[in-house]
């Protein structure tokens, strides 16, 4: 199986991307926390090399990002594939439901799945998410309220919020 990837700008910095024929695997901040090992795990699962090029799930995304940047989508609809153990996409699949403008707590997230004393994993996996955004774990935030972890740095969860929850992202435009 093919993976292609591609590099590109948003409002909040570049990112990388890579996707199957069936869905977009990793959307990750080229300078954020880890990526290269985010990188080197969806290689080992596909057993594949990069292709520098975009298909038709990498250039919907593309679209759909720079939609919600400008305030016109709240819901992505581009394909996903997960990469990684059968509880880490439980948990990857709950962030899905999270509402745009919205934030739950790690607890709540880990009472959702059906195991409340399951916070630190659901917390961990969280961590592992390797589509930002799209799978929305900037919408997870500690019991106190506080923004917490965030692979793409704090400040970037903290422009996400914002933008989702009322202050827009125009701001973040030059």
């Amino acid at each position: 199986m093919m993976l292609y990837c591609i590099e590109f700008k948003t409002p909040l910095g570049d990112m990388i991307a890579v996707s199957s024929e069936h869905g977009v695997c990793l959307l990750e901040f080229v300078d954020g926390k880890g990526v290269d090992k985010e990188l080197a795990a969806v290689q080992a699962a596909y057993r594949s090399p990069f292709r520098e090029s975009e298909n038709d799930i990498l250039l919907k995304m593309k679209q759909e990002l720079r939609a919600y940047f400008s305030g016109s989508l709240k819901t992505f609809a581009t394909p996903v594939e997960f990469v990684g153990t059968p509880f880490q996409q439980s948990v990857w699949r709950e962030l899905q439901r999270i509402p745009y403008g919205s934030t739950i707590s790690y607890a709540t997230q880990a009472a959702r799945l059906g195991n409340p004393k399951a916070v630190r994993a659901v917390a961990a996996a969280n961590g592992q998410n390797k589509i930002s955004i799209i799978v929305p774990c900037h919408r997870v935030i500690g019991s106190n309220g506080a923004l917490t972890g965030y692979a793409g740095g704090i400040g970037r969860k903290q422009a996400l919020l914002q933008g989702e929850c009322g202050g827009g992202f125009s701001g973040l435009f030059d």
